[in-house]
């Protein structure tokens, strides 16, 4: 028999199992989760026999449109089917069931990112269509400028990055993460020496910088957020301010698809702009 609800404090135990299963991230990453954000109605589950088989884990996040207002959206995360069960449609039962919980809790918009390529498909068969971009620049860190740095840069707490985000981000269509999010992500940055949230008074304006490990445990530059001379002061400086960045940083941009959008009122999905581009950024990718 199957069922589809929230989870329970019970649940813990398969619930990292099946993560485990799903996407082979370490115990100090799971336990960062379930430690900083997780409570049991912020996880589905498709239950079958009396056995957790699917999960998915939402963050309560706002998708700020312009001129258009700001809407509860749910950001569906670690979307997972125990591989013994895949090719049975569960996955799909349970996002199903999961738009008529949001519709029921007054969320009118639900979003994504897929793990890899090939889940872009497997969410647009259930609703999803493309949104989210962002530009990924590579470059070969050297070690940055002789002297001193003319600034520094400063640790900041969720909070305190959360509200400077948005700051930046005003007036241009982006997810409005949260603090209980925010938090989530820099408990991932703590995970590797030098991570962080963090800020920078360039002289040409602040610039954000989220610093998360990569596998070889370099840092990669998940979000770099600013006006154009403050971002170029703060990447001239990083090798020497941030010795273990890889070279790699992320921004606002149209150069990459990376998450997708569900509106769930058909409405307003037939009026939306599809051309239209957004910023996700600090996705848990």
């Amino acid at each position: 028999m199957e069922r589809l609800r929230c989870s329970v404090i019970q649940d813990i135990p398969r619930l990292r199992e099946l993560w485990y299963l799903a996407f082979g991230d370490d115990g100090a990453y799971v336990d960062n989760f379930f430690d900083t954000y997780y409570k049991p109605e912020r996880m589905l589950v498709l239950e079958e026999d009396g056995v957790v088989r699917a999960m998915t884990a939402w963050f309560d996040t706002a998708f700020v449109v312009p001129e258009e207002g700001s809407f509860r959206a749910a950001y569906l995360y670690a979307v997972a089917t125990h591989p013994d069960c895949r090719g049975k449609g569960m996955a799909g039962r349970l996002l199903a069931w999961a738009d008529d919980h949001f519709r029921a809790l007054g969320i009118p918009a639900v979003t994504t990112v897929p793990a890899e390529p090939s889940l872009h498909n497997f969410f647009g068969s259930n609703g999803f269509r493309e949104c989210f971009t962002h530009t990924e620049h590579r470059t070969q860190p050297g070690p940055g400028p002789e002297g001193e740095a003319p600034f520094a840069l400063d640790k900041l707490t969720p909070f305190h990055y959360q509200g400077l985000r948005e700051s930046i981000l005003a007036g241009k269509p982006h997810i409005d993460l949260g603090e209980k999010a925010v938090a989530y992500q820099a408990g991932a940055c703590a995970l590797t020496p030098g991570g962080g949230l963090y800020a920078a008074d360039t002289g040409a304006g602040v610039a954000l910088l989220c610093a998360e490990g990569m596998e070889d445990g370099s840092l990669l530059a998940k979000e770099v957020l600013g006006e154009a001379e403050a971002v170029e002061r703060l990447l001239a400086w990083l090798p020497r301010l941030l010795p273990a960045w890889s070279g790699i940083w992320r921004c606002p941009g149209d150069d990459l698809q990376f998450g997708m959008l569900k509106w769930l009122d058909p409405a307003r999905a037939e009026r939306w702009d599809w051309e239209r581009r957004a910023y996700l950024g600090l996705a848990f990718d």
